[in-house]
């Protein structure tokens, strides 16, 4: 099994004198005031968990938005920090954008036209050419950061998703001495699906300037190859998942992300985690109750909604569950600046206000909705609180809230109910597997998670903590190391 030790050891063996740097949208650590005081905490979302152990492990630099409203008051003149803030291993960047950049980049083309475009999720995306331009014009910005800290250094710049498709060509104008790869964390969908995108032949030149472009699944990868063949002048080779271009030589690879397994699973055990489960547990009057979670940003992609309905459907169809079984939702608020993210958050409220008026008894209600940015630590005490993990997500690249519920069941005591739209459910198959679209039978998989034997629990989940033993993140990183770096990846190096 892959550690933190050995990844450390691979990246210094194999970087040699590059520098990396990773790039990404969201930033690891916000910072925000406290009164008068300045706190930080971790944003939402599979993206930072998943970086974090890389970072720490390579020392190098990770350039990011500042998005924080006390950001700016603990950075140098260069806008840099040292992180993690109870133990410096690298060195923040953060970019500070205008509201007009932060509209027309982040929300508007990113979230706005390619976050509904690249997830099936039946939300029509939005283009302007204006949004586009500023899309371009932030990943100018962010180009020139790293150019300030790269100089006439040798480096390796790892780019992260959707929000910057156009930053490897941009940085390959700039910079002669750097290998870039980016990692598109959400779905790649098919070549008549980015029909619909006005700007899709500059936006994939400007990605195959990437050494290496990889994604959660091989459908996604294989979609890509089609997308390109269909729209660009250019050689694609199915046979060695490679795009050539202007003599350029793209690799195409599929590289499911993990999670840092052993962390996740001895913080479960911790007696921290397990005096915050008790306080939950007494706050939300859980004691005796069959608990079903859901952990998710607000987002129209994750099926919330549709669980909202499972859960009235099950308390009608089998009654002998009111009083006894409570499903609690944390979510984080997020893209409220984007009205399909209101609307939702207002269905949502609405649906559970009607459930909990239609079956709440006295000390009960069925539905627990808590919309707040939670930590790490709550949710692996919710986590461990649970009997059963409701990941229904619409449409998702991965999906590592799966992995994480996986990882924290050291007793193999538990349920996961996956989507089996997401990218987790190709390597956990054990999970009970469901359509998210099909209410009835989404029930019917809460009714079999309720009833499941304990043996069986203990089968599934074994069969699936060994699958994430063995696929960690070191794991994850020290495969796209090998292969933007050409090395041969050897398993017995672990």
């Amino acid at each position: 099994m892959w550690t933190f030790k050995e990844l450390s050891e691979l990246i210094k063996l194999k970087l040699g004198d590059r520098l990396l740097i990773v790039v990404s949208n969201r930033e690891p650590y916000v910072n925000i005031f406290d009164g008068e005081d300045v706190k930080y905490y971790v944003p939402p979302g599979g993206l930072v968990t998943a970086l974090e152990p890389i970072m720490e492990a390579s020392g190098g630099y990770w350039v990011a938005q500042a998005t924080g409203e006390a950001d700016a008051m603990v950075v140098n003149e260069k806008n840099e920090l040292n992180c993690p803030p109870d133990n410096p291993a690298y060195t923040l960047k953060r970019i500070f954008l205008s509201k007009e950049e932060e509209t027309g980049y982040y929300y508007n083309f990113s979230n706005g036209g390619l976050w509904p475009l690249c997830h099936i999720a039946y939300i029509r995306p939005k283009f302007t050419e204006r949004d586009y331009k500023i899309y371009k014009a932030v990943q100018e910005k962010f180009a020139n950061a790293i150019v300030e800290i790269v100089q006439d250094r040798p480096a390796f710049v790892f780019i992260q998703d959707y929000h910057f498709a156009n930053l490897a060509q941009i940085l390959k104008g700039k910079l002669k001495n750097i290998i870039t790869a980016q990692f598109w964390h959400i779905p790649w969908p098919n070549s008549e699906v980015l029909r619909i995108l006005p700007f899709k032949e500059e936006l994939l030149n400007g990605m195959l300037h990437n050494d290496l472009l990889a994604f959660q699944v091989q459908y996604h990868a294989i979609n890509f190859l089609d997308t390109i063949n269909r729209f660009l002048e250019a050689r694609v080779e199915y046979d060695t998942f490679t795009v050539t271009k202007d003599l350029h030589s793209t690799m195409v690879r599929s590289f499911p992300i993990g999670i840092d397994f052993e962390q996740v699973s001895v913080l479960s055990s911790s007696k921290k985690i397990i005096d915050l489960r008790n306080e939950l547990i007494t706050k939300y009057r859980l004691k005796d109750k069959m608990v079903a979670i859901g952990v998710d940003r607000i987002d129209y992609t994750k099926g919330i909604l549709e669980r909202f309905m499972a859960v009235d459907l099950l308390l009608q169809r089998y009654p002998e569950y009111i009083g006894k079984f409570v499903y609690v939702q944390l979510g984080a608020l997020s893209r409220m600046q984007i009205q399909e993210y209101r609307l939702l958050n207002d269905k949502l409220n609405d649906l559970m206000v009607a459930i909990n008026d239609k079956y709440q008894l006295k000390g009960w209600r069925p539905i627990v909705f808590i919309r707040a940015n939670h930590s790490q630590e709550i949710i692996n005490a919710w986590n461990g609180i649970a009997d059963i993990s409701l990941v229904t997500s619409l449409h998702d690249g991965m999906n590592l809230v799966a992995k994480e519920f996986v990882a924290t069941k050291n007793d193999t005591e538990g349920v996961l109910i996956l989507s089996e739209f997401t990218g987790a459910a190709r390597e956990l198959t054990d999970a009970v597997l469901v359509n998210p679209y099909h209410v009835d039978g989404l029930v019917e998989a809460l009714k079999l998670a309720l009833e499941m034997p304990v043996e069986e629990q203990h089968r599934r989940l074994s069969k699936m903590r060994e699958i994430l033993k063995k696929q960690n993140i070191y794991r994850w990183a020290a495969k796209i190391l090998s292969e933007i770096l050409n090395f041969e990846f050897n398993e017995s190096e672990s």
